[in-house]
């Protein structure tokens, strides 16, 4: 007996100033495909489920195993990697629609530059330039190491931004990614040189302060990493240097 096909409602925008539409495509079901499976099937032979002839879609990926974080989009008005939303375990007919805090490229793809803009913001790097031999870096203790790989694996795919309340396009709000690779980058011995300025940024307008605690951030999170932790960490290190800077007065 042959199985149905897998119908993909994809919301659709040509444009970043032109109005959205909806199409409805029909692609084979096909054991352990996931969403970008289906939609490399729409490019393949873009033509929409009553027969017509359109452009195909466009959006974002690259790695395929929820790395990059590139391929975010709503599907079924859930954030998530479309990279691992196989298709036996996601509701027909299924909906795809493109992240509602960025900017539309088009279709399915968005500009999350405001993300990367805000990781300059704090100054989310370690400050070595590789030009000279400085010998071996400072010891770190394995639970400050172990700490600090669970922060690594944010991978700048939106998906907490998309879920916060708080995060909304045209505020300057920073959002739990950026709160949590500030804590990241204060955990490493060298990192700690740029601390007071990374506490500076969050104490600022769209910072920590902002923050509305109502932590979908964590639930929507891919990799698991532990933002509410991290939200309450970077409030008691911006709290001890207010009064540090006060008493410094």
């Amino acid at each position: 007996m042959k199985s149905k096909p897998v119908i993909l409602k994809v919301k659709r925008q040509d444009t970043p100033d032109s109005k959205p539409y909806w199409q409805t495509f029909e692609t084979p079901r096909k054991p352990m495909a996931n969403i970008i499976s289906c939609l490399q099937e729409i490019q393949r032979a873009p033509v929409t489920a009553d027969g017509k002839r359109v452009n195909p879609v466009v959006w974002d990926c690259n790695c395929l195993e929820e790395v990059c974080g590139s391929c975010t989009m709503l599907i079924n008005g859930r954030v998530r990697q479309a990279c691992t939303a196989l298709v036996e375990k996601i509701e027909s007919p299924v909906t795809l629609e493109p992240l509602s805090k960025f900017p539309v490229v088009r279709d399915l793809q968005v500009d999350r530059s405001r993300m990367f803009d805000n990781l300059k913001k704090v100054k989310a790097w370690i400050e070595i330039d590789g030009t000279h031999d400085i010998g071996e870096g400072p010891m770190m203790p394995d639970a400050i190491r172990a700490k600090r790989y669970v922060l690594s694996e944010c991978m700048t795919c939106g998906c907490c931004l998309e879920a916060c309340p708080q995060f909304k396009a045209g505020n300057d709000f920073l959002g739990a990614a950026t709160f949590s690779q500030v804590r990241l980058f204060n955990l490493h011995p060298t990192g700690q040189a740029q601390k007071e300025n990374r506490l500076d940024a969050l104490m600022g307008r769209g910072g920590i302060a902002d923050c509305g605690n109502a932590q979908v951030c964590v639930e929507v999170c891919p990799k698991s990493i532990p933002l509410t932790e991290s939200i309450a960490d970077i409030g008691r290190q911006t709290s001890l240097k207010l009064l540090k800077d006060f008493l410094s007065k």
